[in-house]
């Protein structure tokens, strides 16, 4: 746990902002598998201003972690040290153009896929089969059915650690697959994403099989964090989880889902440890029977309550 005093020196050294600052936040529930500790100091700032002069003002060495929508998430038990950023209603404005649609970093995938059929523009529809927001979707170039961020991006404005806003190419970003080469530590604020006139019932068609294929084949209504690690050069992650026989694996109250074995769940008692700790033992059954080391697409963040080994 963080000490009280700890917190109380943290938030005296930060700007006064006109969102909130809360200390000891508790984030689990926050979380779409609803495990993991408190945030030493959780910042909701109000807009793109607004979080500029936070982390203008805010020391250097304060760590600093950005949560989105929390989909492909987990929060270690012993919380986030350092300053949490989590963007909110200020930032979740989505307005269409004749070619394209621009989306704060809150606004969720869904949300903007659903935006550009209603306007007539196709070419955005794989955002409505990505579980998170725009943010997020930028930072890790997510994708899904054949399409991703970095085929459909334009530009995204980000804050950078020291307080500026900048505006960046798709080009200046670097994209890799499921990988940015954003500046460390800042913040995606906004983002514009092309798209082309569509015939709507095709752009709906398309829309409907995608979530179709996703209520088939995923657990979409468990308590999970999306795709748990890559797919490595050449395979398929749940392939290599099957074939070393963890599909339904289970640890604590974390379980390897049986419909689609790249899932983890929370069948309801997990702890953030139960979780991390299964993953990493998929890791090493999979490592022991075919020799690839799986890397983690689900981001791990804060203090474990117990160090798991880990696969190199």
């Amino acid at each position: 746990m963080i000490a009280a005093a700890q917190r109380f020196r943290l938030l005296g050294s930060l700007p006064a902002i006109r969102g909130r600052l809360t200390e000891a936040a508790p984030l689990g529930a926050q979380t779409w598998f609803r495990v993991g500790g408190a945030a030493e100091i959780l910042a909701r700032p109000a807009d793109a201003r607004d979080l500029a002069a936070l982390l203008a003002g805010t020391p250097q060495e304060t760590p600093l972690v950005v949560i989105g929508a929390a989909s492909n998430l987990i929060v270690r038990d012993g919380g986030i040290p350092g300053l949490v950023v989590r963007l909110a209603h200020g930032f979740g404005g989505v307005a269409c153009e004749p070619d394209g649609v621009v989306a704060g970093a809150a606004a969720r995938d869904a949300t903007v896929a659903e935006a550009a059929a209603q306007a007539g523009l196709t070419g955005l529809e794989y955002l409505c089969g990505i579980p998170g927001s725009v943010g997020g979707a930028v930072a890790m170039n997510a994708g899904a059915y054949g399409d991703d961020v970095a085929g459909t991006l334009d530009w995204a404005e980000i804050v950078t650690r020291q307080g500026a806003l900048l505006r960046l190419s798709a080009g200046e970003i670097g994209f890799a697959y499921r990988h940015s080469g954003l500046p460390p530590e800042c913040v995606v604020v906004r983002a514009r994403f092309r798209a082309a006139p569509g015939e709507p019932s095709a752009i709906a068609a398309r829309m409907a099989d995608i979530r179709s294929s996703r209520e088939a084949t995923q657990p979409v209504r468990a308590r999970t964090g999306g795709s748990t690690f890559r797919n490595p050069d050449g395979g398929k992650a749940w392939e290599l989880i099957h074939a070393a026989g963890c599909r339904g694996l289970a640890r604590g109250g974390a379980q390897v889902s049986e419909k689609h074995c790249n899932f983890l769940l929370n069948t309801g008692s997990a702890t953030a440890a139960d979780l991390e700790g299964l993953g990493e033992e998929v890791r090493r059954r999979v490592h022991a029977a075919s020799g690839v080391a799986l890397a983690w697409e689900i981001k791990r963040v804060g203090i474990p309550a117990s160090r798991p080994e880990v696969v190199s």
